[in-house]
């Protein structure tokens, strides 16, 4: 074990389809949250229950995106310390997510990797580690 570390919670959730995906993700992530005590207390000026709200819209956003343009979800892992949250959604799809501006930004829609880039402290992509598909991935600081 390394002392100097955080320990780290992580919870997982499997999601073979995509119908009410995202309300199942929102209602997972906002218990397990909830038994984290997560945020702790916040010390960039943000209160907690923003940062709260900001981790279940960035779950949204990324489940979403993942039905909408991967042939749907396939999980979805929290993993929490202190300091941060990471949310990692799974998909059907190897493509890399676009980031891109919507075409008329007034109107619903094409907002959601503008969204994560917006309020996580970091996002990414990597290839799926078993079968095709990858791992979109998010994380929002507590500090």
């Amino acid at each position: 074990m390394d002392v100097g570390r955080p320990p780290e919670m992580t919870r997982r959730l499997t999601l073979d389809s995509p119908a009410r995906a995202v309300t199942r993700a929102r209602d997972f992530t906002r218990q397990a949250l909830t038994e984290w005590r997560w945020p702790p207390r916040p010390v960039d000026g943000t209160s907690g229950s923003e940062l709260f709200d900001d981790a279940l819209l960035l779950v949204s956003e990324v489940i979403a995106n993942a039905c909408l343009h991967a042939g749907g979800p396939t999980s979805l892992v929290l993993r929490c310390t202190a300091e941060r949250l990471r949310i990692e959604v799974t998909d059907r799809s190897p493509s890399p997510p676009r980031t891109g501006r919507p075409a008329d930004p007034p109107r619903p829609g094409g907002h959601g990797l503008l969204i994560v880039e917006r309020l996580g402290r970091n996002w990414g992509w990597k290839p799926a580690v078993a079968g095709p598909g990858k791992c979109v991935w998010v994380e929002i600081g507590s500090r």
